[in-house]
């Protein structure tokens, strides 16, 4: 019986060219492709595949807060995160939303096949540039100490309004999408930015990329 795979992935060329590596070889079957987090979310609920290789930098929705919300209604969610970034700062916070695996967009082939399988049994898989970056900024952290993640003082729906705002959306915009009013949207957009210490978006922007939130 072949492993049932979702790819969510904002760029249309990467999902084909994942389609394809995967279906390469014998016992994975691509069930759906998403091509941001939300979509991600609603094809998981209607698809129930067995593991979820997603994007971490999607717009709207990004992959760390999807991997985080499909946890919350799947907790048997089998999820990789394939990324082209390949700080700590990214790999923490993907493992602490609930991730099984990270493996670097340059390594897909063989490897992601192999970290299918991996995580479909039930094991965690770090490639090893992963598992060696995860290793140097523990030690580091120990050593030196760090600065909390200050958007770790967020709601996740702080975090998600604060996303869109980052990508230069407005509040118009931004109240259509998550199905609230302009008041509340702003309200969110003003808390959040509050707990943060930004004083206007462009400190904000700076903010958001520096902790990984989004990378523009």
């Amino acid at each position: 019986m072949a492993i049932k795979v979702l790819i969510a992935e904002d760029h249309a060329m990467v999902r084909e060219g994942l389609r394809m590596v995967l279906e390469s070889g014998d016992g994975i079957s691509v069930v759906g492709e998403a091509s941001n987090g939300r979509e991600a979310i609603r094809l998981v609920q209607k698809l129930n595949p067995d593991v979820i290789v997603m994007d971490v930098s999607m717009p709207g929705l990004n992959g760390i807060e999807a991997t985080t919300r499909i946890r919350e209604i799947k907790p048997s969610a089998k999820i990789i995160i394939l990324s082209m970034h390949s700080s700590a700062e990214y790999v923490y916070k993907t493992l602490r939303a609930g991730a099984m695996g990270y493996l670097l967009k340059e390594s897909a082939g063989k490897e992601l096949r192999d970290a299918i399988r991996r995580t479909y049994d039930g094991h965690r898989y770090l490639s090893e540039e992963i598992e060696r970056i995860v290793v140097d900024g523990y030690i580091s952290r120990c050593d030196a100490g760090s600065k909390a993640d200050p958007f770790e003082r967020l709601s996740s729906r702080e975090r998600e309004i604060i996303q869109m705002v980052v990508e230069g959306k407005s509040s118009a915009e931004i109240a259509k999408v998550v199905c609230l009013s302009r008041k509340t949207v702003d309200s969110y957009r003003s808390r959040g930015m509050r707990k943060l210490g930004a004083r206007d978006v462009a400190s904000l922007v700076k903010m958001a990329i520096s902790h990984g939130l989004t990378s523009l």
